[in-house]
């Protein structure tokens, strides 16, 4: 069943994109990631404009993180004072971010922008998190206990507080850092930044595995619905009929992602976030080196 999507002025199959929304949303459930990171791309591959996809999943993801944080709030798993301070961060990204994203649209540059954005994080952090999960596998598999490092660089930070369902006493420097920098991706990429929240909470603020996915969901919904309404008021880019579309099918995949995400290890799930982050990385990248023409656009910019 084709239906035209007025925004991004092109037809595409209802269905698909009703399963590409549950796809995402079953990651969501699992992964504590809104999912964008591998949305976006897919929404590029059947022909979606950067811009629109970047816009519109934004929104998606608010439906699909709320799902699953509902699921979290009841075993209790969500760390609302990390998540407030996340937020704080994510915000004021989100805002810079969006003031990138306009300036290189005016330039006619965002798309480019956009592929390359993914196609860097993607690849560093997939490859971080793939590295650092066969560690952790090899290490229950010699009945090793998760090396966990109860001091370092950031315990020494000031501006202190305690986060009790974490169990840590940090600085609030750093998750105000990270969420900074997640709010920037959420507004030029279109993710709600859980590839990189993820990791940051577990490796650099020291968090708990089960306490990370919740509190992770948490944050995302505010700052990708922030992003959502900057872009739309700012943008015009935002296409109802499309983000409704993907947003029922997230809502119902991220009810099945957290019953699956419960019963997996920890070491399990991270591994195949990590594979499917460079999967997509290397997709992105292919398309950018077999299609020249995407990355160069000159014609367009001298067009004024």
């Amino acid at each position: 069943m084709q239906i035209y999507l007025p925004i991004a002025e092109v037809s595409v199959n209802a269905f698909l994109l009703l399963g590409l929304g549950g796809l995402v949303g079953v990651l969501s459930g699992m992964f504590g990631v809104g999912g964008g990171f591998l949305m976006t791309p897919l929404l590029f591959f059947i022909g979606i404009p950067p811009a629109v996809a970047v816009a519109t999943e934004a929104n998606q993801i608010v439906a699909s993180s709320f799902s699953g944080v509902l699921a979290h709030f009841k075993r209790k798993t969500v760390d609302l004072r990390m998540g407030t301070v996340l937020l704080i961060g994510g915000l004021i990204g989100a805002a810079l971010g969006v003031m990138v994203f306009n300036y290189l649209k005016s330039l006619g540059q965002v798309d480019l922008l956009v592929k390359l954005c993914y196609v860097v994080f993607l690849g560093v952090i997939g490859g971080l998190m793939f590295l650092e999960s066969l560690r952790a596998i090899r290490n229950v598999k010699k009945g090793k206990a998760p090396a966990r490092k109860k001091h370092n660089w950031i315990h020494g930070l000031p501006l202190k507080m305690r986060f009790r369902v974490s169990g840590l006493y940090i600085s609030v420097i750093p998750p105000l850092i990270v969420g900074v920098t997640v709010g920037i991706l959420a507004a030029i990429m279109g993710v709600g930044g859980g590839f990189i929240m993820v990791p940051a909470m577990i490796y650099l603020l020291g968090m708990p595995t089960k306490v990370v996915v919740g509190t992770s969901l948490f944050q995302i919904i505010f700052v990708t619905a922030f992003t959502t309404m900057l872009h739309a008021t700012t943008n015009y880019t935002v296409d109802v009929v499309l983000a409704v579309l993907l947003l029922v099918g997230g809502v119902i995949g991220a009810q099945i992602g957290t019953r699956i995400g419960v019963k997996m290890k920890a070491e399990q799930l991270r591994i195949l976030l990590a594979i499917m982050v460079l999967a997509v990385c290397g997709k992105l990248a292919l398309d950018l080196l077999l299609q020249p023409t995407e990355l160069y656009s000159l014609g367009a910019a001298g067009g004024h």
